[in-house]
């Protein structure tokens, strides 16, 4: 008999929880706060009371015994009475707290009352709610008698409603097992190297483990990775799956690939999250959640709503969340999240896991080894994860704030004296900086007692905040809000793996605390499940990857063969062109002969990446000089969706003319776009596409010299070498595509790039000069028409 774990609160508040949907705000230190009262209290009471007893009972259902558990914050036994003491802790009057959370605060001590007096066999008990109202810490007791009948009635009603969801959970477990058992892989047979991709991953999870797979483009990666995770499924090994991916596009193709398996007979859940700002309905922005129709009385209404749609859905994406949220008005965002719990699959983004600021609590608040990851593109999460790990605060917004609180001075005084001591802060701290009239500074060690400052302001700020009115001072304040406990938030991540960056600008001083290194955050995250497959189309050098994305030395690397022929496509190294900034100027005529030279050897659709839309500008204006015959197109800065599409259309036109795109290496075109057969037969790349030398780059290059002396390498060629094969990639989408790729740089005839190619480029040709590439060019297609 299987044995499941439930917390009393989770069971309270699942079954009883009413009202309004509420977002809260609550800062670090008020959650320190409300632990520090807990402790006080219970060191005031007398040697007959203990602290945090752990109370539990069971009971069979289905097969299965269920164990509701939890820890009474104190009981106290004396001859007349045995006092359960629940003790609460917010910044809201006791007087204005709204009725549905009381009735939580008691349900939950009620619980704790039934299982110690079934336990104990006692008649009644006294319950104790000690409310404590922060920061002034004003208490508020209230006791109640309650006895074992009333109690006995009251915990068989919750449990009562209760099973009809775990009846649901059970149904829907059955037919996840049974139909993911004997689920088959949805095509006739595998593609070269699927079988094989399948069977790591199958592995990977049975292990343990996590793997880090290389799968080059064709190869049917979404499917390769998902199905042998189901077949998981199906052995009980694993009871959800979560799919990461920073893109729509590949969240598609996800969903695509649970269609496929859905049609040969797997009868399971899956969902697709969306971001709040996407999927919330128009009518909502703006609109304080107290007067927002589908927040007033969401936990009243959401609970049918959950019924309706696990019911009569499948495969649930943004278009169903958004009709159901409707039909039954409740908030589509917090909907879909609720609605998640009783999915097998979880299509969503990266952040979702990763983000310290908004990873699910509700999946990845302890480590559950039955959930098993899914992270495609995986070569994104390494500056993803950065960014997620580092914070930026601005003293610029400062004085405004000042102003605008002065206006009421005496009321405002307590946010307005600690906005103060921030910016004096903000001066001290730059001073040496502005005095030798430096733009940037970086230091190993934080900045000393600069988060102290932001954490006194964050707690000014919300105490502040409770019982206002939306304004546009109200709106200014919270915004700034946000960014400080994002900055005091990543504080307690900071180790050597950090550098603290001042930052000076002609109106501004920023403080940066920059995450070179996530890798130790990125391994804590994965461990919260029972494996993780790491994938890419792109993953090399894989050593690379495994170093940056968690550092675990026992995890798996897998680099999968292309499943398409060698032959498809040749590969050519241009080397008689020098890229470097300094020969650009120069480069730029044999940049546009050879150009000429591969897209003269056959009508059709060809691409061109640039290291920079500066130097891409250049040689467009050269080559239509040179060529004003041939068609271009070239990439624009800050296209929109519609201008995106366009210039993508122009290639997916069937007109067998000659065009030529020119795209920044590393920007929209380079990734993610699906150009098949005679939509694209030609891919250019010139330069190594190495990164702008920065501040933030260079401080990665200092520390992973330090660390293993391959600064250079991690900071600048390897991130840029992920954009050529990116780019490279568009190329080559199916079985039967054919084309042409060259590298025009003379870097990548020399070893330190031909050593980090990926597998599937064997034998490149070597040239230098547009003649012999011309010829090369001519004969592949006369050997492939």
């Amino acid at each position: 008999m299987a044995n499941i774990q439930i917390g009393i609160r989770t069971l309270v508040e699942f079954i009883l929880r009413r009202g309004d949907l509420v977002p809260t705000s609550v800062s670090d230190n008020s959650m320190a706060a409300g632990s520090r009262i807990h402790r006080k209290i219970q060191k005031s009471r007398p040697s007959t009371y203990s602290s945090e007893v752990a109370l539990k009972t069971d009971f069979d259902y289905l097969d299965t015994t269920y164990e509701i558990s939890g820890r009474a914050d104190g009981i106290n036994r004396t001859d007349s009475e045995t006092l359960i003491e629940e003790i609460k802790t917010s910044d809201v009057k006791f007087s204005e707290l709204p009725d549905n959370t009381l009735d939580l605060y008691w349900a939950q001590a009620k619980v704790y009352g039934y299982i110690l007096m079934t336990t104990e066999g006692l008649d009644q008990v006294t319950i104790q709610l000690t409310y404590v109202q922060t920061p002034d810490e004003q208490i508020t007791p209230t006791k109640i008698v309650y006895k074992k009948t009333e109690a006995t009635e009251f915990f068989n009603s919750l449990i009562s409603e209760y099973k009809k969801w775990l009846k649901l959970s059970r149904d829907l477990a059955e037919s996840r097992v049974t139909t993911a058992k004997a689920v088959t892989f949805p095509f006739p047979k595998y593609r070269a190297g699927q079988y094989d991709i399948s069977k790591v991953v199958y592995k990977t999870i049975v292990n343990d483990k996590h793997l880090f797979l290389e799968a080059p483009t064709g190869t049917g990666k979404t499917i390769s990775t998902l199905f042998p995770a189901v077949k998981s499924m199906g052995e009980e090994l694993i009871n959800r799956i979560f799919y990461f991916t920073a893109k729509q596009s590949t969240r598609r193709v996800c969903e695509e690939a649970v269609k496929l398996l859905s049609g040969k007979g797997l009868a399971i859940k899956s969902i697709t999250l969306t971001a709040r700002e996407q999927i919330s309905f128009p009518e909502e922005k703006d609109v304080p959640a107290d007067q927002n129709p589908y927040m007033v009385g969401y936990y009243n209404r959401i609970k049918p709503a959950i019924l309706d749609i696990i019911n009569n859905e499948s495969q649930i994406t943004k278009a169903e969340v958004q009709s159901y949220a409707q039909k039954h008005q409740v908030d589509p965002f917090e909907f879909s999240l609720d609605v998640s719990l009783f999915c097998d699959i979880i299509i969503c983004d990266y952040n979702y896991l990763f983000d310290p600021q908004v990873h699910l609590q509700r999946f990845f608040s302890v480590p559950d080894n039955t959930n098993c990851f899914l992270i495609d593109e995986a070569h994104n999460l390494v500056s993803r994860a950065r960014e997620m790990y580092s914070a930026t605060l601005s003293m610029k917004p400062i004085p405004n704030l000042i102003e605008r609180l002065k206006a009421n001075e005496e009321e405002n005084q307590p946010v307005i004296k600690r906005l103060r001591g921030l910016k004096r802060a903000f001066m001290r701290y730059s001073k040496e900086s502005r005095d030798n009239d430096e733009s940037t500074y970086s230091q190993v060690e934080p900045i000393p007692n600069f988060t102290s400052k932001v954490s006194k302001l964050i707690d000014a700020i919300h105490d502040w905040l409770s019982g206002r009115k939306p304004s546009d001072t109200v709106d200014a304040v919270v915004d700034y809000y946000l960014s400080c406990r994002t900055y005091n938030l990543i504080s307690q991540y900071y180790d050597e793996t950090y550098r603290t960056r001042i930052v000076l600008t002609d109106d501004d001083i920023l403080f940066r605390q920059f995450c070179i290194d996530p890798a130790q955050q990125i391994s804590e995250s994965l461990d919260l499940g029972r494996a993780a497959i790491l994938f890419s189309a792109t993953l090399s050098p894989l050593d690379y990857y495994r170093r940056v994305l968690g550092n675990e030395p026992n995890s798996i690397k897998y680099a999968a063969g292309s499943s398409f022929p060698r032959n498809n496509f040749e590969l050519i190294i241009q080397q008689g062109i020098d890229t470097t900034y300094r020969h650009r100027q120069n480069s730029i005529p044999d940049i546009c002969a050879s150009l000429f030279a591969m897209i003269n050897g056959r009508e059709g659709h060809y691409l061109a990446f640039f290291p920079s839309m500066t130097y891409m500008n250049k040689v467009v204006e050269a080559f239509n000089l040179a060529y004003p015959d041939i068609e271009t197109h070239m990439q624009q800065a800050d296209m929109s969706h519609e201008e995106r599409t366009e210039f993508l259309n122009r290639f997916r036109a069937t007109d067998g003319k000659t065009m030529m795109g020119f795209a920044v290496l590393g920007g929209i075109f380079s990734e993610g776009v699906d150009l098949k057969s005679e939509q694209l037969i030609g891919v250019a790349i010139v330069g190594v596409g190495l990164p702008m030398i920065n501040e933030e780059s260079n401080l990665v290059k200092d520390y992973y010299d330090n660390d293993n002396h391959q600064g250079f390498m991690f900071a600048y060629q390897l991130p840029g070498f992920n954009n050529v094969t990116q780019a490279a990639g568009r190329l080559i989408r199916t079985q039967t595509d054919k084309g042409i790729i060259v590298l025009m740089d003379a870097r990548f005839a020399q070893n330190r790039y031909r050593s980090i190619f990926p597998t599937q480029w064997s034998k490149p040709r070597i040239i230098n000069s547009p003649t012999a590439l011309s010829d090369i060019v001519s004969k592949f297609w006369r050997d492939n028409l």
